[in-house]
């Protein structure tokens, strides 16, 4: 598996991993062109044989202190496999802030330990956050 830059050319494969990973929360056609082009975002691909099995984006808000780790996912005949950290480390690390802030669905007890393990903490809940109203945990690391 490599970590590589993503960009525009990565779209395709973007969008079947946002509905292979997210189904009913799946960034719509303009937010994944956003992401793979905006020129603050930092991008990154996790590639195994070819092919994109993880995605992670990262906005970065030096003058807030902190960046947002907007997506991170990981195909689901992936996921365990140390990927996804592998992801958010290269993310974090070039963000360029002192913190990162991310949201997790309630019900993601995977992730949620995968956040924890790393060092991220629960800042606040915000009330129906997502498509089908279920909240979402905002949680925040140190870098």
């Amino acid at each position: 598996m490599q970590i590589l830059s993503a960009s525009i050319l990565d779209l395709n494969a973007l969008r079947k991993l946002e509905k292979e990973s997210f189904d009913q929360d799946a960034w719509p056609l303009f937010d994944l062109i956003a992401v793979l082009t905006f020129p603050d975002v930092v991008r990154y691909k996790a590639v195994e044989d070819g092919n994109m099995v993880g995605f992670v984006a990262g906005d970065p808000r030096p003058r807030d202190g902190w960046g947002w780790i907007a997506t991170i996912a990981v195909d689901p005949r992936f996921q365990r496999r140390g990927i996804g950290t592998a992801l958010l480390h290269m993310c974090e690390s070039n963000l360029g802030v002192p913190r990162s802030r991310l949201t997790v669905r309630l019900s993601n007890t995977g992730a949620i330990s995968l956040y924890e393990r790393e060092g991220y903490q629960t800042i606040d809940i915000w009330k129906a956050y997502y498509n089908d109203g279920e909240d979402a945990m905002v949680m925040e690391k140190t870098l």
